[in-house]
């Protein structure tokens, strides 16, 4: 079956699923709101607002505020987005307690993140983009290789403990949701000058009609740079969107959005002798990874009455990642303490399809006399890559001979109901489960169209509570947690590896709350995997194998505090403690890319017009591979990695100054002290961004 007749299959795939679902969609749409799924639960508009804590700033409402949530909460609104400047995503998610990052190029083209206590270098926490589901496959691999562009997000939603069994797979960490932004009526441009020879330039577009209910609006960004360490980049992106609300208690909207970028990328770092002489040119010059997706959304929420709500999704995204990389002489390498690259040209490229539909039936009722709030969700998905190994040439430039062709695809189908009752004025109770089944399937295009294929189905129970007293609640679950092994573990070798899914039991407990002047949240928490699949650990010939049991434990602190009437502290600490594998060889050893402290402390002071923000992260040491070896190998090019990455301190000076209601100037200084550090050991050294500045505007019409 041809390359094309595998996307045109996949396309129908979607057409029929959307016909099915036309008169269902989902998600939220009125007042200019339709695709911005969040993941956080909020009551019906019948019932008394429900206000939420901000991440950094204490709002007005935030004194009042009675979370229904059973698990940590953590919200990034579009000011505290604006105030950070950021390059990308990650840039917003270091700042987060529980979330460890570990970057490969400043504008994070590829997701890295691990939380509380998890790898930063395995995905086992959930991205969604408007409550859909954005990295390339969730069930066939590849899951870092997209990550949405920061220039298009509003909100940043990050959901942690049991409240997350409503979504999956791969909820273990938790759930990141990014929410698009809807322009308003008007104009607005932005744009950006910095170092690395920088250049970024937005447009934000929007109307909606004098009724108020049909809005359209398109959001187009383009960044190009020379990049840190010659690691350039050259990224557009367009999001468009539009929503309607009918007088029949329908809203239906769209989101149509195409990225593409080319990086100036590769897996390779610098070898040892070129970090201790400080060298500051790409490891890895000739090498690119290219990137495109055009995705599709529907959204559809259907008021049936006043106390049943049904919303639903549909979507689709097709995605290809082509990896251009040239080989290498490990020997020549090794003897000159540089990468000596070979004329061979390997192309690892990749096309990735999904097509999906979620409902989510929500009900106010009466449980046992009790008030209730229930919830019933169905997800239907199925997804496809092709994966092509291309020999070639440094003379041939990309082309040359199919080395390898393989076929991976997943359907799945998962379920889940809970509720949440009010046992009193005060307790309230959240029982809940999750159903995920699934079959993969790998083909091998190049050997007789040889086939494996496993299947898995996993019950995942859960419960949790929230008590609430004054302006102070009480909060904490227990649920089950896993996250599926990919095709290219689950199939190695063409055969099924009776690889089991990541399992672990999740515990959670923690108190929030709020003053005129405070905020606060407090948790802690512990994961106990009965299994976790980890890269390179028990059986040296697969790419990844069970670990067996691991047990990670820690809290988290969060602290908000107005010192003054216009300056405000915003604080946050990750103590883990243990994060470790308990069974097998490297029983006793910590989990790589999992420090046992991360901390965030922000200053910001408002002047007039004038805003200041100086911000502090510090990570902790942590290990790059399970073995925990101390020292970083000068012989990485003949495939020894690891070592012991040190800790690490960066500050950063952020300023805005609004010239009026319209127009807005601001500018950075990132790593202020100009901090050389280590983020990554991955074919060797990778290095974080230096001392950089940029400045920008952003005006309204």
């Amino acid at each position: 079956m041809s390359a094309n007749t595998l996307r045109y299959s996949r396309l129908a795939k979607a057409v029929a699923l959307f016909c099915v679902a036309s008169p269902l969609y989902a998600a939220d749409a009125a007042n200019a709101t339709l695709d911005e799924v969040s993941v956080i639960e909020k009551k019906a508009e019948k019932k008394k607002a429900t206000p939420t804590l901000e991440v950094i700033k204490i709002t007005a409402s935030s004194a009042d505020a009675h979370y229904l949530e059973t698990g940590t909460v953590n919200l990034v609104s579009l000011e505290q987005i604006e105030q950070v400047q950021p390059l990308s995503t990650e840039d917003v998610l270091r700042r987060i307690p529980g979330v460890n990052i570990k970057t490969e190029d400043e504008t994070a083209v590829v997701a890295n993140f691990g939380i509380r206590g998890l790898s930063a270098s395995e995905s086992k926490s959930l991205m969604l983009e408007d409550g859909v589901p954005v990295a390339p496959g969730l069930f066939i691999g590849n899951e870092r290789y997209f990550n949405p562009r920061i220039q298009r997000v509003a909100t940043v939603e990050v959901l942690k403990g049991s409240a997350s069994l409503r979504y999956g797979p791969s909820t273990i960490g938790g759930v990141v949701n990014y929410q698009t932004k809807t322009p308003d009526d008007g104009v607005e441009l932005s744009g950006r000058l910095g170092s690395f020879n920088t250049r970024e330039l937005s447009v934000e577009a929007g109307n909606r009609n004098a009724s108020g209910d049909a809005y359209a609006g398109v959001i187009v960004s383009h960044a190009k740079s020379d990049g840190f360490m010659d690691k350039g980049y050259d990224m557009t992106d367009i999001l468009a969107k539009a929503g309607v609300e009918f007088a029949n208690n329908q809203k239906l909207g769209i989101k149509v959005s195409r990225h593409e970028n080319d990086a100036n990328i590769s897996y390779r770092g610098l070898l040892l002798g070129e970090y201790l002489a400080d060298v500051k040119t790409n490891p890895a010059p000739d090498d690119f990874l290219l990137i495109d997706r055009t995705a599709f959304d529907i959204n559809h929420e259907w008021q049936i009455n006043n106390d049943m709500t049904l919303n639903t999704v549909a979507y689709y995204s097709d995605m290809a990642r082509d990896y251009w990389r040239y080989g290498v002489n490990s020997a020549a390498s090794n003897a000159a303490g540089r990468w000596v690259y070979t004329n061979n040209l390997n192309g690892n490229n990749r096309a990735f399809e999904r097509v999906g539909i979620e409902s989510r039936l929500s009900v106010e009722h009466q449980l046992a006399g009790l008030n209730s709030s229930s919830e019933f969700g169905l997800r239907l998905m199925s997804e496809e890559s092709d994966d092509q190994r291309i020999a070639a040439t440094r003379a041939a430039d990309r082309s040359g001979t199919l080395a390898a062709h393989l076929q991976d695809s997943a359907d799945s189908v998962a379920a889940y109901a809970q509720s949440r009752i009010q046992l009193t004025e005060q307790l309230a109770m959240t029982p809940g489960v999750r159903i995920e089944s699934y079959e993969q399937k790998r083909l091998n295009l190049l050997q007789n169209n040889n086939e494996a294929k496993t299947t898995n189905t996993e019950v995942l129970p859960g419960v949790g509570f929230t008590y609430s007293l004054d302006n102070n609640q009480l909060y904490g679950g227990l649920y089950r947690a896993f996250s599926p092994a990919a095709n290219n573990v689950a199939l190695d070798g063409l055969k099924d590896q009776q690889l089991d899914g990541e399992r672990s039991v999740n515990y959670e407990m923690g108190i929030r709350g709020t003053t005129d002047k405070t905020r606060y949240d407090v948790a802690a928490f512990m994961m106990d995997f009965s299994n976790q699949v980890v890269t390179g650990n028990s059986d040296p010939n697969l790419s990844r194998s069970n670990a067996g049991e691991t047990r990670h434990y820690g809290m988290e602190f969060s602290l908000g505090y107005s010192l003054a009437t216009n300056l405000m502290l915003d604080s946050n600490l990750t103590w883990v403690p243990e994060s470790e594998f308990r069974t097998g060889s490297t029983a006793g050893n910590r989990i790589p890319y999992a420090p046992k402290v991360i901390a965030n402390l922000g200053l910001s002071y408002d002047l007039s017009q004038w805003n200041f923000a100086l911000n502090l992260h510090h990570r902790g040491e942590q290990f790059g591979d399970p073995s925990n070896r101390i020292d970083i190998p000068a012989n990485a090019a003949s495939g020894i990695w690891g070592g012991l990455l040190p800790a690490y301190t960066v500050l950063d000076l952020l300023a805005q100054y609004d010239v009026s209601s319209q127009f807005n100037l601001f500018a950075s200084v990132k790593n202020l002290a100009d901090k050389r550090y280590i983020t990554g050991l991955r074919e060797g050294i990778y290095v974080g961004p230096e001392r950089s500045f940029e400045l920008g505007a952003r005006y309204r019409f």
